[in-house]
């Protein structure tokens, strides 16, 4: 099952490649197509094994048998959450509506990256991990520089430089982790079982130096984040929603996944300057976020502010301070604004599309009134903005909340000092709106057109998950504490 959710977007992309006559509307069809069988067979593993704790849905095939490589695919309530939401906003991003050249190119490297994606998520293989890493890159630095705008080109190489070389920095410690084992392998969960590093070594220190570094440039964090801003500027709205909802996540995953699980003690020794690197994140991000007068970049920073709160959430649970009680907490916060995050600076991110669209323009001072012309895209703007700046109610706030109340528990200063960023968030937010939709209409923005109800559908669907999750969280919540969770904590503990 896994292994087709995987392998089904990976065929489209090959199909939409190799066949020079499929038009504009079969590439879009079969992307959507594609992606929406990921995501109900997603759908389905996760009903088909309620309540089960660990991995799950395994399945192994030999692949490099001498090097203990294998094809092992499964998932836990962690990577079945991030692997959800992911599909849904690769299914968003193939069916948003978008004016192109070449669409038959466009989709099939939209399905491609669905396919490398979906699969780093499931898969149980260090190096099978490692490559859909690095192909996701390959994947987005085409997306952006062929169908970007602006400096498209440069964005992409400056992107792809700065994440390939975190991603050798990963290649390292991965390769370092299974040589440690008592017989060489690459599994996951071997691993994770045998935490193999001596964790008063030097080795273990410097390989957990290299994951902070590779994972830190994907996620980002400060000040690791200067590729962020001008890839998302220059990107295809919906390509911005993909690599603000998916491809940072794989940064904070990989942090879990690896160092947290794979080498807990090694982990705790460095949590607290881990904490505080996040606390930085949290703070710059908002601050630089509210001096961008440029409506993408100042969407773009607030990831630096929210992934922010995700290396706290980790950090906290991966000390060795604190009640377990508190960093289950904050784990939980984190897994939550991952997913809070991909559903809802997703949808800023079509929203931030839908403005160029029309305009081509992201300066916030070249708009202003347009709640009257664009009552719909006001109506779902507003309720991302709330949602990103943690208004009861809506999903990010139940992530930071319980961020913020395990953190509270081990790192109490951290945690208060952290607590501006929300503020700072907030205004920035609603100087945006204020900016965007209220006061005087420009006569240049006369003839301005509401969203159509395709795209309204999409951004209700993606905006009515960040409500249900805000409204009632036990779903998203158990499902986390059913799989992964428990077996992080114990890791870490």
């Amino acid at each position: 099952m896994l292994t087709l959710i995987v392998l089904v977007p990976i065929a489209a992309a090959l199909i939409l490649a190799l066949l020079p006559g499929i038009g504009a509307r079969s590439a879009r069809a079969t992307a959507i197509a594609a992606t929406a069988i990921s995501l109900v067979l997603l759908v389905v593993v996760w009903i088909g094994t309620p309540g089960a704790e660990g991995f799950r849905a395994e399945a192994e095939v030999p692949w490099i048998p001498s090097l203990g490589v294998a094809w092992r695919v499964g998932v836990d309530g962690m990577s079945l959450a991030l692997s959800l939401m992911s599909a849904l906003i690769f299914l968003a991003a193939a069916a948003w509506p978008i004016e192109l050249d070449n669409a038959r190119g466009y989709y099939a490297w939209v399905a491609f990256l669905a396919g490398v994606s979906l699969g780093l998520f499931v898969t149980l293989d260090l190096i099978v991990f490692y490559v859909f890493f690095d192909l996701s890159l390959v994947g987005m630095y085409f997306l952006i520089g062929r169908w970007g705008h602006g400096s498209a080109q440069e964005a992409a190489l400056k992107f792809f430089i700065y994440t390939l070389a975190g991603s050798l920095l990963i290649l390292i410690g991965i390769i370092v982790l299974g040589l440690s084992m008592p017989e060489l392998t690459f599994d996951m969960r071997a691993i994770i079982a045998e935490t193999p590093l001596d964790p008063g070594g030097l080795a273990a220190g410097l390989v957990l130096l290299a994951f902070v570094i590779g994972f830190g440039i994907k996620t980002p964090i400060f000040p690791l984040h200067t590729w962020l801003p001008p890839a998302h500027v220059d990107a295809p709205g919906p390509a911005s929603a993909i690599l603000a909802g998916v491809l940072l996540k794989m940064g904070t995953y990989g942090l879990v996944r690896l160092p947290l699980q794979m080498m807990p003690e090694t982990f705790a020794t460095w949590a607290l300057p881990i904490a505080v690197v996040g606390v930085v994140s949290i703070l710059w991000g908002a601050i630089v976020a509210l001096a961008q007068e440029n409506l993408k970049r100042r969407i773009a920073y607030t990831s630096v502010n929210h992934m922010g709160y995700v290396i706290l959430g980790i950090a906290v649970a991966g000390s060795a301070a604190g009640s377990e009680a508190a960093r289950e907490l904050a784990l939980t916060g984190a897994i939550v604004e991952m997913v809070a995050h991909g559903l809802i600076t997703g949808s800023l991110f079509l929203v931030a599309g839908a403005f160029w669209q029309r305009t081509q323009d992201y300066d916030l001072a070249n708009y202003g009134g347009l709640a009257g012309p664009a009552p719909r895209l006001t109506a779902l703007a507003t309720l991302a903005a709330f949602a990103s700046l943690g208004l009861p109610g809506l999903a990010g706030f139940v992530a930071e909340l319980h961020i913020f109340l395990g953190a509270f528990g081990v790192y109490p200063w951290l945690a208060a000092v952290g607590l501006l960023g929300i503020l700072v968030t907030a205004a920035l937010f609603l100087v945006m709106l204020r900016k965007l939709f209220f006061g005087a209409l420009p006569p240049k923005r006369a003839g301005f057109t509401d969203l159509d109800r395709g795209e309204v559908a999409i951004l209700a669907v993606l905006l009515a998950l960040v409500v249900l999750i805000g409204l009632w969280p036990a779903w998203l919540i158990s499902l986390i504490d059913a799989g992964g969770l428990l077996t992080v904590l114990q890791g870490g503990g």
